[in-house]
């Protein structure tokens, strides 16, 4: 599975700590699902889309062959 989270934040001008106090998690779990080396929970996917105003499929994209 790969995500949009760095360009989502780049988009909307916020960057790893920002989105991590958003989100209710830390800056280190912001990176880590950014470099794809963390899932989140579904509860944290969620709140992630939201705050990008996004669907959860559209910020966490899951790859043709994980399917």
């Amino acid at each position: 599975m790969r995500n949009r989270l760095k360009e989502l934040r780049a988009r909307d001008g916020l960057n790893q700590t920002q989105l991590a106090k958003q989100a209710g998690v830390s800056r280190q779990t912001i990176s880590l699902i950014e470099r794809n080396n963390f899932m989140p929970s579904v509860l944290t996917a969620i709140k992630i889309a939201c705050i990008f105003n996004e669907t959860v499929e559209t910020v966490f994209i899951i790859e043709e062959d994980e399917a």
